[in-house]
């Protein structure tokens, strides 16, 4: 294709196949990602002195980052990967699922709005069948993550979620 290809890495992985498969290198700072990999000001330091024109972000880091694709579109550089607005969507489970059904992804029965009270919380979980996963959608990480085998263990849930978010 007759495509350049610039790496960016930090000091330790100097030696990766990335890198070394690369046509030009860039070392944007130490092991610890923190001060490298999501470092978005070295890395758009790094796209501005090799002239790059494109940013494969890789997998992981800033590959979901919808602030970095942005920063991208400021300068005219191209992000390969999603939209900006397929990357907010996924950033929130909500929204996510919204976008999956609009584009006729099949999506597991849920509920997707928000659950205003105990009680709700146990008609919609008969309504969907047990067991069911309730999920606080703020919650990151599996916070908030339980599952439901009967009305009492979804009203016990649905309790404590409210704490453990709330709190």
């Amino acid at each position: 294709m007759g495509i350049k290809t610039v790496a960016v890495h930090s000091d330790v992985d100097t030696n990766a196949l990335h890198v070394k498969m690369a046509d030009e290198r860039v070392c944007i700072g130490t092991a610890q990602a923190v001060n490298s990999y999501l470092k978005v000001e070295k890395i758009l330091d790094a796209i501005i002195r090799t002239g790059s024109q494109a940013v494969h972000p890789g997998y992981g880091f800033l590959s979901e980052s919808a602030s970095f694709a942005e920063a991208l579109a400021n300068i005219n550089i191209t992000f390969i990967g999603p939209g900006q607005k397929a990357l907010h969507g996924m950033g929130d489970k909500l929204m996510s699922k919204k976008l999956a059904k609009e584009a006729g992804v099949n999506t597991i029965p849920g509920f997707d709005g928000i659950v205003k009270s105990v009680e709700e919380c146990v008609r919609i979980a008969n309504d969907i069948g047990y067991p069911v996963m309730i999920k606080a959608s703020a919650g990151g990480g599996g916070k908030g993550m339980r599952i439901a085998w009967n009305d009492d263990d979804a009203r016990y849930i649905s309790v404590g979620i409210r704490e453990e978010v709330e709190g």
